[in-house]
């Protein structure tokens, strides 16, 4: 059971909201843009590095982050929808 302002794993959701994080990485994700905004500063670098897998990580990245609701930030959190 998860309470009002809390995720169905029990955790507070993220202040980050997934449709940015989406649209960030469909347009922005050669630079990693949208794993800088979650905090996930390792993936984001290897993106930039990568050119975002050529686009197509970036792409598929992007589309998990809009159609998923289990994506989270740094802290682990989920992210808002």
């Amino acid at each position: 059971m998860s309470f009002p302002g809390t995720a169905p794993n029990g955790q507070p959701y993220s202040d980050k909201s997934k449709v940015v994080v989406g649209l960030l990485q469909i347009f922005l994700g050669g630079l990693g843009i949208g794993r800088f905004y979650t905090g996930h500063t390792g993936m984001a670098v290897t993106q930039l590095l990568t050119c975002g897998g050529l686009g197509l990580w970036a792409l598929i990245d992007g589309i998990l982050f809009l159609t998923s609701s289990t994506r989270t930030d740094k802290q682990g959190r989920v992210l808002r929808g």
